[in-house]
């Protein structure tokens, strides 16, 4: 997960009082709330008398005078840096004191700049294929209790919540959906998508595994087998799953005889099944500003790309030969080259860069350059979470906190999941993928060298899974 404070804002103090700095948090690149130096020092006292203070990291000290814009800026980066250190850290991340933190920071910054108080809302969820669900939740419902109650207007049992997720998502002009986020347990879905105040975001419930073993454990039931299917036709249909034409002829045959289960058993034998699809971008595989399609899935990321007076090629980069990653931000300065402390900023520029062992003595660097790096990371390291669990003998079911005592809220009106219309002739446009005919080491890679001075230790994440790599995977 990302944290960063990219900026600050003056604002006006209550009932006319004086003006103080709001620095502004973003999780995973979207504004998540507006904090007071001193809401955020009330946080370092809890943690500190909750944990002791050798286990936090340095947070920056009061000042007794008003602070100049230099040092409104030195405080700022300080404090992004102890929010990234404190929520990477697997105790202090993941602590009840933490998280409720975050939620009442951004129920209270929405109450002071929307006025919308604690109440009763319906809030719109969709489905894969665009299907919509209405529930009735409150403005503070955290996200888990918004995915109950999506699963209970949809009659998903208890124990299948685990395997889906909410995703903040922005709909294209063309109705593709570009995955934003996913949804965090400490925030209040309906005060994330209204606070960005436009009709393009929405939230959408999709799987949240990669490992389609456990497609098993849903396919039993009736209303996650539809999910399941629904989704996957989705997929076929926006062309995240690459489909033959004999392939695609035997799956419309599968849909007209309405056999889901074997629908889906097809479907799991092709490439790119089950991947998440990122918009176009850049990237400097194999060569310095390459255009490429970014997909993750089935512990890999995959890179569509056209190389010049060639067809469409792909290079996968598997997770368990990633050593570390990063995520990357850079603000270009404004004409003139000079930025005074928290202004003239220009558009982030996000970069994920991973180290990658091309061959058994080799590492390199591959930086990809897109608005979506922090969601590819994500995507890393809960497919490098995943991993471990199966690893380690434990079940994906477990990955999922439950409140203690919680309860699952049924509704009376309950909504079933429709079945999506056929699928459609393959577009003849859309071209076959070839593997790169080579080696991955044999690619002229642009090395980067170690990570750069500017990134601190916490910005990088190592990679559990790398350990176990072996010969065979060479």
């Amino acid at each position: 997960m990302h944290f960063s404070i990219p900026e600050t804002e003056s604002r006006s103090g209550d009932s006319g009082g004086s003006a103080y700095v709001a620095y502004n948090i973003h999780v995973n690149g979207v504004l998540h709330c507006r904090v007071r130096y001193s809401q955020l020092l009330g946080l370092h006292e809890q943690l500190r008398k909750e944990y002791g203070a050798n286990v936090l990291p340095a947070f920056p000290p009061k000042k007794l005078f008003s602070l100049t814009p230099a040092e409104v800026e030195q405080r700022r980066e300080q404090l992004e840096k102890y929010m990234q250190a404190v929520r990477q850290d697997p105790l202090l991340g993941s602590s009840e004191t933490f998280n409720s933190f975050l939620r009442r920071a951004q129920q209270a910054d929405n109450q002071e700049t929307q006025q919308v108080p604690t109440e009763e809302v319906s809030l719109e969820v969709l489905l894969s294929n665009g299907q919509k669900v209405l529930v009735s939740v409150l403005t503070s419902d955290q996200t888990e209790d918004v995915l109950e109650a999506v699963a209970a207007k949809l009659d998903l049992p208890d124990d299948l919540i685990g395997y889906f997720s909410l995703f903040l998502v922005r709909e294209k002009e063309d109705g593709a959906f570009s995955f934003v986020r996913k949804l965090q347990e400490f925030e209040l879905p309906y005060v994330s998508v209204t606070s960005l105040r436009s009709q393009e975001y929405k939230i959408v419930l999709r799987k949240s595994y990669w490992d389609s073993a456990y497609d098993d454990d849903v396919m039993e039931n009736r209303v996650g087998l539809n999910l399941l299917y629904a989704q996957t036709v989705s997929d076929i249909e926006r062309g995240w799953i690459l489909v033959t034409k004999e392939q695609h002829r035997q799956l419309k045959s599968l849909q007209e005889k309405v056999s889901k289960k074997e629908f889906l058993r097809l479907a799991q034998t092709l490439r790119h099944y089950g991947y998440l699809r990122f918009d176009a971008c850049v990237a400097d595989f194999p060569e310095k500003d390459c255009p490429v399609v970014v997909s993750a899935g089935n512990s890999e990321l995959s890179l569509q790309l056209r190389l010049p007076g060639q067809q469409l090629r792909e290079g996968s980069f598997r997770v368990t030969r990633m050593r570390c990653w990063r995520v990357t931000s850079s603000v270009p300065l404004p004409s003139g080259g000079t930025s005074s402390p928290g202004r003239g900023r220009g558009e982030v520029r996000l970069e994920l860069a991973f180290e990658y062992l091309m061959s058994k003595d080799r590492l390199q660097w591959v930086t990809i350059t897109s608005p979506q790096a922090i969601m590819m990371s994500i995507c890393l390291q809960s497919m490098v979470d995943e991993l471990m669990v199966k690893k380690s003998g434990g079940s994906i079911r477990k990955m999922l906190r439950r409140r203690v005592g919680g309860t699952l809220r049924r509704s009376d009106s309950q909504q079933a999941v429709k079945s999506p219309p056929l699928l459609e002739s393959p577009d003849a446009s859309r071209e076959s993928m070839v593997k790169l005919s080579s080696k991955l080491s044999a690619v002229s890679l642009r090395g980067i060298g170690s990570p750069s001075t500017d990134a601190s230790a916490s910005d990088v994440h190592g990679n559990f899974a790398f350990e176990g790599i072996g010969d065979e995977d060479l």
